[in-house]
């Protein structure tokens, strides 16, 4: 009996040292800051730099939309960078529509640790320089891919812009993560980007965009999106996985729907 009791006892250490590894340590996993970024702006663009209400500076690529087009905020995954947001606006780029590549804390080469009230302080950020830059909310379209729907629905919340677009959404981190690991508790999750709760605050109109193949963030987040804002306009692109807002295909659907706005 005394054995059993040893073993249990040593089982619930192991169990609360894991957890507080998990805990403690899950931001470094979850926003994995690739080491490669450019230096420099590429054709089109220009280097430009925003002012966190904390005192951050960070870097972001900006290119002016032509007259009559939007300008679109883009908030990038979790794994990519600016590099990364280049390839997955092409599609708008080419329409002429104008592009805030909005960069976040710890990435890029940029100073401070990312984390959810990071990522929107960062989001704020971005709308500030544009407003100083002219250009009216009203004028802007947010887009959100991977977990960079979390700043991204957490902007549409604050600033009434011309839309909102999921690309390949989140309902919120803990159910992202317990898809993949489903032994962590929730409660073990610390950043929660709860999408889902958010988007009946949402003003603008919404656009959801999801791969019916995605094994990262699974299509179930499209359903459960879609059900807590169930007049958002939806598509399902069939066979496509995580990489949908890298396709021409999905650049085309996007592009499309931003030149149907008002």
């Amino acid at each position: 009996m005394r054995l059993a009791i040893n073993l249990l006892l040593w089982l619930l250490v192991l169990a609360l040292m894991v957890g507080a590894l998990l805990y403690t340590q899950q931001r470094r996993i979850l926003f994995p800051a690739p080491d490669d970024y450019p230096q420099a702006a590429p054709a089109g663009f220009r280097l430009v730099h925003t002012q966190t209400g904390d005192g951050l500076r960070l870097s972001a690529f900006y290119r002016p939309a032509e007259a009559g087009k939007k300008t679109i905020l883009f908030f990038h995954g979790n794994g990519d960078n600016l590099l990364g947001a280049i390839e997955a606006t092409r599609g708008p780029a080419a329409a002429g529509h104008g592009l805030l590549l909005a960069e976040y804390r710890g990435y890029a080469g940029n100073v401070g640790a990312p984390s959810e009230e990071g990522l929107y302080r960062d989001g704020d950020a971005a709308m500030r320089w544009l407003a100083g830059e002219g250009v009216a909310p009203k004028d802007i379209v947010i887009v959100g891919n991977s977990i960079g729907s979390g700043p991204a629905t957490e902007m549409a919340v604050r600033h009434r812009v011309a839309a909102l677009i999921l690309v390949s959404g989140m309902s919120d981190l803990p159910s992202v993560v317990r898809g993949q690991l489903p032994f962590i508790p929730r409660l073990l999750v610390r950043d929660r980007f709860d999408n889902a709760a958010k988007l009946p605050r949402v003003a603008p109109p919404v656009f959801l965009m999801h791969g019916d193949a995605d094994t990262l963030v699974r299509p179930d987040n499209l359903d459960r999106l879609h059900t807590a804002r169930p007049d958002a306009m939806v598509e399902r692109v069939a066979g496509a996985g995580h990489e949908l807002a890298y396709t021409a295909p999905a650049q085309a659907i996007l592009t499309r729907w931003v030149d149907s706005l008002p």
